[in-house]
């Protein structure tokens, strides 16, 4: 069972999309996190630039999504996050994403699972819990609300 609400809401401004060409996985990406906000009932605070997400666009068109970032909350307390997901649609709706235009995300398949790591006692909560995130791409940012699983 999800938490009825986010614990908070993610938004992380992106690099442009550096791809390594297409390997015997799939296309290789690595997208820069450049920093963002986050905000809720649970956590409010900011990412921190330096982190990034690394996909694999398989050959049925699904971005397996494997993410690495640090979040720090208004405190000065710093989280890591560490996100496995997949996004994937019908071609014209991945196409529009491509392009960076607004897109309803109930068009598309987005969420990640979220793992939390910290060594500050007031957020120690974090350390002990599994996430589930609802994930829509922006022009160059993602939107994750985050639900505790409970």
């Amino acid at each position: 069972m999800l938490s009825a609400q986010p614990i908070f809401s993610i938004e992380a401004e992106l690099d442009a999309i550096m791809s390594l060409g297409r390997t015997p996985m799939g296309e290789r990406r690595i997208i820069g996190i450049r920093g963002g906000t986050v905000r809720g009932h649970k956590f409010n605070g900011h990412v921190l630039p330096g982190g990034a997400d690394w996909q694999i666009i398989r050959a049925d068109g699904a971005a397996d999504i494997q993410a690495r970032y640090t979040i720090e909350s208004d405190q000065g307390a710093r989280v890591l996050v560490d996100s496995v997901g997949l996004r994937h649609g019908p071609p014209e709706v991945i196409e529009k994403l491509a392009r960076g235009d607004n897109v309803d995300p109930a068009l598309y398949y987005f969420r990640t699972v979220m793992r939390f790591e910290t060594g500050d006692k007031g957020l120690d909560w974090m350390n002990r819990i599994i996430a589930v995130a609802r994930g829509q791409r922006l022009a160059r940012a993602v939107r994750l609300d985050v639900y505790e699983v409970e």
